[in-house]
């Protein structure tokens, strides 16, 4: 979740709730305009050797960052989807996540950083995503969530931005998960790899780096 003017224009709902998502305060580098997300997610990339396995890879890539996308096509991938519901340049393809039009199996890695909380329906993606993947490849679904909440709050009749935003802590998103985040993950058939900020960039300052060390590197793999 992101808000201009920081963390004074946090919805009162958001803040109590204590969503975990964007460093609201540091969110955009001034310099490259790199969001927190991706910082983020490039660090824990790099931590756990990620970058490397990227290469002769495939990968499918969901609204795709500007900077990560880039560290990632250095990598070299053999085969390398942008894509996006909307596409905004012409080197995205449309994709729709409930009905991904690829084979099964297609993919090594699959990659959705702060996705899945716009998609209407996010087990039938989640199982979209588990269908195209290998054996063995791997899901980066980096997404807010609440821990105070007991179980993901989703209501059809919140439906206007106005609403949405005091709900669900933005204008675009149509569900706040909470601490069953990583059952309802596995129940689509998928394996936790989840790991903390501490255990994998105990070296990193985060206010320095502007990422939100709350944040986990929501990993997930297809073991079958």
């Amino acid at each position: 979740m992101s808000y201009r003017g920081g963390r004074r224009n946090v919805p009162g709902l958001m803040r109590e709730l204590d969503g975990i998502g964007s460093d609201v305060d540091n969110f955009s580098c001034p310099r490259c305009d790199c969001h927190d997300r991706e910082r983020h997610l490039m660090l824990y990339l790099q931590a756990v050797g990620l970058f490397s396995a990227l290469k002769d890879s495939t990968v499918l890539h969901f609204a795709p960052e500007l900077r990560l996308s880039e560290r990632i096509a250095e990598t070299r991938p053999s085969r390398y989807v942008k894509c996006d519901l909307y596409p905004r340049s012409p080197d995205l393809v449309r994709v729709d996540m409930l009905a991904i039009p690829f084979a099964d199996e297609s993919f090594d890695f699959v990659v959705a950083n702060h996705v899945l909380e716009h998609v209407d329906d996010d087990l039938k993606a989640l199982g979209e995503i588990r269908r195209v993947l290998k054996i063995g490849g791997h899901a980066i679904l980096q997404t807010p969530y609440s821990q105070k909440l007991h179980h993901t709050w989703e209501d059809a009749g919140i439906a206007d931005e106005r609403a949405r935003l005091q709900a669900f802590g933005q204008e675009d998103h149509v569900r706040l998960y909470g601490r069953d985040i990583f059952d309802r993950f596995c129940a689509a058939g998928l394996t936790s790899r989840v790991r903390q900020h501490a255990d994998l960039l105990e070296h990193v300052d985060a206010a320095e780096c502007g990422v939100n060390l709350r944040e986990p590197f929501f990993l997930f793999q297809r073991v079958a």
